[in-house]
C-alpha cells in the first residue's frame, strides 16, 4: 500500500497539543515548503491582523505579525497566551492540511476519534470540519486574551504547578485535593486541578499561596514526588477563569458549529461530543473546568472502543511523550516537521 492510499483503521484517533507546545521557528519549514502551508498561515494572519489588538501598544495588526513571532520570535512575545494559542492553532492545521494534500490523509476513513488537549480541542473542530479555520482563530485569540485579562486584578499573584504524581497515587489526588481546598475555603486562596494529564502528570491552578500550599501538602502526604511551577502568564482551568468563560460565552454565541466527520472528545467530558447543538457550551465549560485528558486516553483505550494508533498532529511532541510513557505498547507518531510529513506513512 503506497504512503498516499487512505487505510480504514478501527483503532486509530489524531490527537492535537494545547499552549506549551509552541517554540520559536515554529512552522517555518512548512511555509517555505508547501503552498497549503503558507496559505492556511497567510489566512491565519490576515484575520488576527484585521483584529482588535490584545493592547494598545501591541504590534499584532501589523500585517504579517503572527508569522514574524512564529517563525522569529521572540519566545517571550510568542509565549503571550493570546500569541501562543492562534500559533498553536495554525500550525497545527497547516500540518494537518499537507499531510491531506501531500499524502492524501483522509480523516473521516483513517480515524476515528479526535482530540486536542485544552487548546488542541479547537484544533480537532477545525480537523473535522466542525468549525472554520477562521472562526477557530479569532476564537482562540479573544480566548487567550480573556485568560490573560481575567486575572489583571491579581498583579502576578497567580500559578500553575506540574506534579509528579508517585505510583498508583491518582485517585488519592483527587481525594487529597478535595481536602486542601477545604483547608483554604477561609483563606481565600485557590488551588484546584486544572489538567490530568495521566497516571503519573497533574497540573494544579490557583493563587501563589494556594498552589505552594497543596504542593507541599501532597509531597508531605507522599501523593506527589515533586512540583515544578510552571512559566505562564494565567492560572487555567480553574475557577479564577469565570471572567474569561463569560467572555467565550459571548464570542461563541453567533458561532454555526456543523456536526464533525469523527467525533471530537470533549476536554471536560472524556466522551465523545453527542450533537453539534453541545459544542459551544462544552468549549465555555472547559475555560474553568480540569482537563481530562488521562480520562479520555483510558477511555479510548478501553475495550469499548480499543484505541491503540495515535496520531499526535502539531508542533512539539509533548502530548506524545505522554502518551508513550503511559501506553509504551501502542503506535505513537508525531508529526510537527517537514522531515516528519516526508517520512509519512500510515
Amino acid at each position: 500500500m503506497s504512503a498516499s492510499t487512505p487505510q480504514v483503521s478501527n483503532n486509530r484517533a489524531i490527537l492535537f497539543p494545547g499552549q506549551g507546545s509552541q517554540f520559536v521557528g515554529m512552522g517555518r519549514d512548512l511555509y517555505e515548503t508547501f503552498p497549503i502551508a503558507r496559505q492556511t498561515i497567510d489566512e491565519a494572519d490576515a484575520i488576527l491582523s484585521s483584529m482588535p489588538p490584545s493592547l494598545p501598544s501591541s504590534p499584532q495588526q501589523e500585517k504579517g505579525y503572527l508569522k514574524k513571532v512564529m517563525f522569529e520570535g521572540p519566545q517571550e512575545e510568542l509565549t503571550r497566551t493570546e500569541n501562543a494559542q492562534p500559533a498553536i492553532l495554525t500550525t497545527s492545521i497547516a500540518l494537518l492540511r499537507v499531510l491531506e494534500t501531500e499524502q492524501g490523509l483522509d480523516l473521516k476513513e483513517s480515524c476515528r476519534f479526535a482530540l486536542g488537549h485544552s487548546l488542541g480541542e479547537y484544533s480537532a473542530l477545525v480537523a473535522t470540519r466542525a468549525l472554520s479555520l477562521a472562526d477557530a482563530v479569532r476564537l482562540v485569540r479573544i480566548r487567550g486574551d480573556a485568560m490573560t485579562k481575567a486575572v489583571t486584578d491579581k498583579k502576578g499573584m497567580t500559578a500553575m504547578s506540574a506534579l509528579v504524581v508517585r505510583v498508583s497515587k491518582l485517585d488519592d489526588l483527587v481525594k487529597a485535593m478535595h481536602d486542601i481546598q477545604l483547608e483554604l475555603l477561609s483563606t481565600g486562596e485557590i488551588a484546584e486541578i486544572a489538567n490530568i494529564n495521566s497516571s503519573f502528570q497533574v497540573v494544579i491552578s490557583g493563587t501563589v499561596k494556594g498552589v505552594d500550599h497543596a504542593s507541599k501538602s501532597l509531597q508531605f502526604r507522599k501523593i506527589a514526588a515533586k512540583a515544578v511551577d510552571l512559566p505562564v502568564s494565567a492560572p487555567f482551568h480553574c475557577s479564577l477563569m469565570e471572567p474569561a468563560a463569560r467572555v467565550m460565552k459571548d464570542a461563541l454565541a453567533d458561532i454555526q458549529f456543523q456536526q464533525p466527520i469523527i467525533p471530537v472528545i470533549s476536554n471536560v467530558q472524556a466522551q465523545p461530543i453527542a450533537s453539534s447543538n453541545d459544542i459551544s457550551g462544552l468549549l465555555v465549560q472547559q475555560v474553568t473546568d480540569t482537563v481530562q485528558w488521562s480520562q479520555s486516553m483510558a477511555n479510548l483505550h478501553s475495550r469499548q472502543h480499543d484505541i491503540s494508533d495515535y496520531i499526535c498532529i502539531g508542533p512539539g511532541k509533548v502530548i506524545c511523550n505522554l502518551l508513550r510513557k503511559e501506553y509504551p505498547l501502542d503506535t505513537i507518531r508525531s508529526i510537527s516537521t517537514v522531515e516528519d510529513i516526508k517520512q509519512w506513512k500510515l
